[in-house]
């Protein structure tokens, strides 16, 4: 992985990913899909291996990704093992309309852990236009992505459907692992949606925001965006700024005097003489 510094770089960050799976599950296709970027290989021949770039935006950063399409033929196991040296991500393509491609995803994932280990993964259920002939059902694809502890897409690149999603998960999944995310978190664009979320909770408390003339749906995510963000600690401890204060205040004087508060001793005027007030008392105006 590489961060262009460069004024007038073209790209923030360079990603390189693999696309691995059987023979005839659509990789090829995956990559046509993409319109723009070179679909020559850097190296000026082709060895069974299938090149394409593409440039993605991820929250405001351009991530130009090297995508290498790994022919699943075992004949070209060899040229594999050379290629996943320095990959930065690895994306497990399967054919939903063939069960045999999805079954051998365990051959390629033990491969993956012997040349390439702890790279991050995602699987892809390839050919989704072709749901009517589905032999992989989305359940069992998700029930076995959630046991390798990956991210699962189901894609259709003839519909253009989950192709850039997918690459980008994969991207965020990967500058998250390197630590790259404080770099781009200050030129994050926030949505409208976070704009006027932060808005109303910067000047609402959270126990006021069920009072609020909105949905319920809507007030649920306000409270949770408050949490999340920390935009509205200060009601955390207390119903009002005054009673939390107060209780500072108690809590201090308290310690001071060693567990009892003191009260305020009252000042005792000395009693007047009985001249001074019979001379008070006798003074009138005539």
């Amino acid at each position: 992985m590489s961060h262009r510094t460069s004024p007038a770089r073209a790209h923030d960050f360079l990603l390189k990913f693999l696309l691995v799976g059987d023979s005839d599950v659509g990789k090829g296709e995956i990559l046509a899909s993409l319109q723009d970027g070179a679909s020559e290989s850097p190296y000026g021949y082709n060895t069974g291996i299938d090149y394409k770039t593409t440039t993605i935006l991820l929250d405001g950063r351009r991530v130009k990704l090297q995508l290498w399409d790994t022919s699943g033929q075992g004949r070209f196991c060899t040229i594999f093992r050379s290629y996943s040296r320095g990959a930065q991500g690895v994306i497990l393509v399967y054919d939903i309309t063939n069960r045999w491609s999805f079954d051998g995803i365990d051959r390629w994932i033990k491969e993956i852990d012997e040349h390439a280990p702890g790279v991050p993964k995602i699987l892809v259920g390839n050919r989704l236009h072709l749901a009517y002939k589905r032999q992989v059902t989305t359940e069992q694809a998700q029930v076995y992505a959630e046991k390798l502890g990956v991210t699962f897409f189901e894609v259709s690149p003839l519909c253009n459907f989950n192709i850039t999603e997918s690459f980008t998960e994969l991207a965020r999944i990967v500058l998250l692992r390197h630590g790259m995310e404080r770099l781009w978190r200050p030129n994050k664009v926030l949505s409208l949606q976070d704009l006027c979320c932060r808005s109303i909770v910067s000047c609402t408390p959270v126990h006021l925001v069920d009072k609020l003339p909105l949905p319920l749906a809507l007030k649920s995510h306000l409270k949770s965006f408050s949490m999340a963000n920390g935009l509205n600690a200060r009601m955390m401890h207390g119903r009002s700024y005054s009673v939390t204060a107060n209780a500072a205040a108690h809590h201090a004087a308290t310690k001071r005097t060693g567990g009892a508060l003191l009260k305020k001793p009252k000042l005792i005027r000395p009693p007047l003489s009985p001249s001074a007030q019979s001379c008070r008392n006798s003074c009138k105006i005539s």
